[in-house]
């Protein structure tokens, strides 16, 4: 069961990147319009201004980070796995970390299908934890 979810898990951060690699051009390109229409509007506006503050966007939105600590923990998760013995609290420690870097992700997603993959990465991590729990 608990192989089942980190499966999932991992599953869940590939979807995770393609939407993101859509997801980024799409915000490319209305960045694109909206710093047209503010050159339109206030020209004074230096451009390289502009190319910093989208700059910040982009690694506002930047989910790359989360989902490589996503994949790390579930590596971490199955080496615990396989050692077997008394892992509950290290995987319920582990839960934790899978939880905060599914609500950043999250936060950040700034995209409906990202949003629903996130909450589903949280359910998964609830059914991980449920299991985790019995561990001990």
């Amino acid at each position: 069961m608990l192989r089942t979810r980190l499966e999932e898990l991992g599953e869940l951060c590939q979807q995770a990147e393609s939407a993101a690699a859509v997801r980024a051009e799409a915000v490319r390109e209305r960045l694109r319009q909206q710093i047209a229409e503010l050159l339109d509007l206030s020209p004074a506006l230096p451009e390289e201004r502009l190319a910093q503050e989208a700059a910040v966007l982009a690694v506002k939105g930047d989910i790359r980070e989360e989902l490589d600590r996503v994949k790390a923990h579930i590596g971490a998760a199955r080496d615990l796995l396989d050692t077997g013995g008394a892992i509950g609290r290290r995987l319920d420690f582990l839960c934790q970390e899978f939880n905060r870097e599914a609500n950043t992700l999250c936060s950040k997603s700034g995209d409906v299908e990202l949003t629903q993959i996130g909450l589903r990465m949280k359910a998964a991590i609830d059914q991980f934890r449920e299991q985790a729990l019995n561990i001990e």
